[in-house]
């Protein structure tokens, strides 16, 4: 009997083993709550906040919101223990919803908190000393509050030595004279962004002493828009991080005098922005040892010289700003090495010579900048092999030969914006548009083109912009060009020999807010089609044939500070009276067939007015209404 039992005896000692794992798994999967003293000290945190768009009404004090881990906006909870260890209420960019009022001490009450962001929203007053008492933060971020918020030092972040990212940007630092020592003491910070603070000047005897620094680990810096003066060099040079420092944003500060060769000490750079300053000299050769960075903006300083030779080497480089300098002499082709580059801008400056037939090499360009400089020659055929430009300016400068037809032939799934103007370019046949169908903008003014407007501009269908005044092209313009270009809204093929042949039954799909035909032949009838553009800010047709009255409906199409050029026509009639007219305009009227008296409101609403060589009568009134101001 003994024996035929032991089965059964088996089965219960598993079965009391199940229900035993059963219970043990119950017990790991309890609900995990928030802790009471977290939840309290949230809620008074609330309490302090401005909530004007509910951006926190998750959180309260009801049965179905009294778990701050669950559904409350922005909290994040550990899984084991329930303690609050994130807390990110972050607004975004132009948002129009955002938090106000003052950061509360409460927060303090969140010892295991680990990352905490309140950015971009309207948080104002002091930022309070008790966030130093959260010695497991990892990330803080204040930034881009546009509540005036102040901080008078910065020796409350000592306290945090876990901390490994610190945005304060936009927060009052003017007095926190001695920032660079606390940076130092920070042994884990990693990221540091503290743009627009109004850092006090380094002090050079207090951050020479500071050679050893403990922020051997720094690898984003961001002190932009400070006003910093080059005793920033001093700090910043002396320090070990400049070893590990990977991003470096000194921008819109008042750096003075050449840029220091010591650049070279920073091995591991890839982004550096020296933008808006006030150096000068040149680009030194030493930055041909920063072979790894991507990521160069020199760009609204006053460099000098010609280009350095430390591009040859610089071949990781995507991002390339040196706009707005004073930089001479020709466009080195070492620059065709740099086949990695996708932005590229030298506009503004004094380069002569001729583009390089190396810029075909630089595949990956997205964006090429040269205008305002002193080119010349021709575009180089090898642009043909930039399949993925987008967009193109070289737009004063003094390139002469033909336009080719096919000049950008492999751009042309890619390319959005064209500026060729000002320059001296020719061809006896328009370029060909007809597979550029993302390109928005279109400037090809001030050339040598003649032939006809295409008919393939109107397969532009994303195009925004079309400038081609003062040219020679000649010919019809008919709807089938432009009529179709729904998005439309700026339009200038002034000085040009075009006539336009509209029927009054065609009308267009854009509604352009500027539109500047002067010289071409739109009469004898004043344009019809001008009747669906309802929000006109400029319409410019002086000398277009027209030998017509001013419809009643055109004073409803110039809206706001309108200019209105319909001068050296054949317009006849009388002016209209605008005692009800909303806006002010600017208008020359003058060398045509107007007659009749000058009604008293045009003149009021005027703010530029040439009515010469008219045959009016009567008398004219004139006026100053003069305010007083208390």
């Amino acid at each position: 009997m003994g024996g035929n039992g032991r089965p059964f005896q088996y089965l219960i000692a598993f079965w009391v083993l199940f229900l035993s794992f059963k219970g043990w798994g119950r017990v790991g999967e309890a609900k995990v709550v928030c802790k009471e003293r977290e939840r309290e000290a949230l809620l008074q945190f609330k309490g302090g906040v401005v909530d004007d768009f509910g951006m926190l009404s998750s959180w309260g004090n009801r049965e179905d919101k009294r778990d701050c881990c669950i559904n409350w906006r922005g909290v994040k909870c550990d899984n084991h223990t329930g303690h609050v260890i994130s807390l990110d209420l972050h607004g975004q960019p132009y948002d129009v919803q955002f938090l106000g009022g003052k950061i509360g001490t409460s927060l303090a009450e969140l010892q295991h908190l680990m990352h905490l962001n309140l950015s971009r929203n309207q948080f104002e007053g002091i930022v309070p000393n008790q966030l130093g008492n959260l010695s497991n933060l990892q990330s803080l971020d204040l930034g881009y509050n546009s509540g005036l918020m102040t901080r008078d030092n910065l020796d409350w972040l000592s306290s945090l030595p876990l901390l490994r990212q610190l945005d304060l940007s936009l927060v009052n630092l003017s007095k926190a004279i001695h920032w660079p020592q606390t940076i130092d003491k920070m042994p884990s910070l990693t990221e540091l962004h503290l743009s627009n603070t109004q850092l006090p000047p380094i002090i050079p005897t207090v951050s020479i002493s500071h050679i050893n620094s403990s922020t051997a680990s720094l690898a984003v810096l961001d002190l932009s828009s400070n006003d910093l003066t080059s005793s920033i060099y001093l700090w910043l040079f002396n320090f070990s991080t400049t070893c590990s420092l990977a991003h470096l944003d000194l921008s819109w500060n008042q750096l003075l005098g050449s840029m220091p060769d010591a650049f070279r000490t920073m091995t591991s750079l890839a982004y550096l922005d020296l933008s808006y300053n006030n150096l000068n000299g040149s680009i030194p050769d030493a930055f041909g040892n920063m072979t790894t960075i991507t990521y160069l903006d020199l760009s609204w300083n006053q460099l000098l010289d010609s280009m350095s030779d430390a591009f040859r080497t610089m071949t990781s480089l995507a991002y390339l700003d040196l706009s707005y300098n004073n930089l001479n002499g020709s466009i080195p082709d070492a620059f065709g090495n740099m086949t990695t580059l996708a932005y590229l801008d030298l506009s503004w400056n004094q380069l002569l010579g001729s583009m390089p037939d190396a810029f075909g090499n630089m595949t990956t360009l997205a964006s090429l900048y040269l205008s305002f400089n002193q080119l010349e020659g021709e575009i180089p055929k090898s642009l043909r092999g930039l399949c993925n430009l987008r967009k193109f300016s070289l737009s004063y400068n003094n390139l002469t030969g033909p336009l080719e037809k096919d000049f950008l032939a492999c751009s042309n799934n890619t390319l959005e914006f064209l500026d060729l103007s000002h320059n001296r370019l020719r061809g006896t046949s328009f370029p060909h548009l007809s597979g550029f169908s993302r390109l928005i903008e279109l400037d090809l003014g001030f050339n040598r083109l003649n032939g006809t407007l295409p008919e393939s501009i109107g397969q532009l269908t994303q195009l925004e912009m079309l400038d081609i005044p003062s040219n020679s092209l000649q010919g019809m313009v008919s709807a089938n060009q432009l009529f179709g270009l729904s998005k439309l809204w700026y339009l200038d093929l002034s000085f040009n020999s075009l006539t336009f042949n509209i029927s009054l039954d065609q009308v267009p799909l854009f509604h352009a807010r500027r539109i500047k035909l002067a010289s071409c032949k739109l009469g004898p009838r004043f344009p019809h089609w001008l009747h669906t553009q309802k929000g006109l800010m400029e319409l410019d047709i002086p000398a277009s044939g027209i030998s017509d009255v001013i419809p009643n409906w055109l004073w409803n199409s110039i809206k706001y500070w309108g200019w209105l050029n319909v001068s050296n026509n054949h317009i006849s009639g009388t002016l209209p009276d605008l005692t009800s007219y909303p806006h002010s305009l600017a208008m020359d009227m003058s060398s045509n067939c107007l007659e009749g008296s000058i009604p008293q409101s045009i003149l009021e609403n005027a703010i530029w007015l040439d009515l010469s060589k008219n045959t009016f009568s009567g008398s004219v009134s004139l006026s100053c209404k003069i305010t007083k101001s208390g």
